[in-house]
């Protein structure tokens, strides 16, 4: 545990640069008032509205958090959203010179409507997603490579944050190969098309999305620990970090037996929006303090289970992190 806690007083100082798609984490709170009469529906009294960093913008804040100097490299549209976002990115500690304004683009924004009585706790009712088009037009996409190798020139770090809304497309792998120094890890997150990502450090698929991409599904630990096996091969990474929810992560590294590592801290999330974020950017920051991969995969097991207790698209300070790596090791 004090190695852990060694390799996160490093964190401080540590540049990494995320490469993806910024969206808006729009939360509106509301107090149930009554039954509509125009529909079997309640009626909401609208409370507060927040709109958070996430995406590939959550996946920076939570590197600012950890003490890490962030550039992200990303687009949003001129439209309120956008604006919003950029502000907050900024307040963050995030550095946006590489983040491009477009008045063409809407700014993938994700509403989540959270519900209840007056001194019950707001449950999420429903999500609304406006999305962004895919495709950027061929005089984005020479900005977004430019501001890539601009960036990536003394960095510690790599993260490729793809949501699919066309920041993270696979064209820009070659960028990223010609202009990343050597010995940076290059870390990849990707919902829709892991494959098109290949040769990099390493990734962080969950369950779910290593059962998609081989088109089977896995019965038990076992059969999950070949499945990942299978897939970091054929995508030529040198280890893969399966996230499982409440059972915890699977390290599959290149020459080494499969690592589980339990989850820690409560079996009932409060809110697992963005977990992923925070577990790419803790797992990323700590390979670049030259940590081992399965000590990486516990530290960002760790900050999984931290910010899976806040409410809403949240991060994880060092400091917090120190301290629950303290209190795990003292139990």
């Amino acid at each position: 545990m004090n190695r852990l806690a060694r390799i996160v007083e490093s964190f401080s100082g540590k540049r990494i640069v995320v490469i993806g798609d910024a969206i808006a984490d729009q939360f509106i709170y509301g107090e149930i008032s009554r039954v509509s009469r125009e529909a079997p529906v309640f009626i909401l009294r609208h409370e507060h509205t927040e709109t958070t960093p996430g995406g590939a913008g959550n996946c920076a804040a939570n590197l600012a958090a950890l003490g890490a100097r962030v550039d992200l490299i990303s687009t949003l549209g001129s439209d309120e959203p956008g604006k919003i976002l950029y502000t907050k990115l900024r307040e963050a500690g995030v550095g946006c010179d590489g983040v491009s304004v477009i008045s063409e683009r809407r700014t993938p924004t994700k509403v989540r409507v959270l519900a209840g009585q007056i001194h019950s706790t707001r449950q999420q009712v429903i999500r609304i997603d406006y999305d962004s088009e895919p495709d950027l037009s061929a005089e984005l996409q020479e900005i977004l490579s430019t501001d890539i190798a601009r960036a990536l020139t003394g960095a510690d770090g790599v993260i490729i944050s793809d949501y699919n809304y066309g920041v993270a497309d696979p064209k820009i792998t070659e960028v990223v190969r010609k202009a990343v120094e050597p010995g940076v890890p290059v870390l990849v997150d990707s919902r829709f098309r892991l494959s098109s990502f290949s040769d990099f450090t390493s990734a962080t698929p969950n369950e779910d999305e290593v059962d998609q991409l081989l088109g089977i599904k896995h019965t038990d630990p076992l059969a999950l620990e070949s499945a990942a096996e299978e897939l970091r091969q054929r995508f030529g990474y040198k280890a893969l970090l399966v996230t499982r929810g409440g059972h915890g992560m699977t390290l599959i590294e290149a020459g080494n037996a499969p690592l589980h590592i339990d989850a820690v801290g409560s079996s009932q999330p409060l809110d697992v929006t963005g977990a992923g974020d925070t577990v790419i950017a803790t797992y990323t920051l700590a390979l670049a303090s030259a940590a081992s991969f399965a000590d990486a995969a516990r530290l960002a097991n760790l900050a999984g289970g931290l910010v899976v207790m806040k409410r809403g698209t949240a991060t994880v300070s060092a400091g917090e992190l120190v301290s629950l790596i303290t209190q795990v090791g003292s139990e």
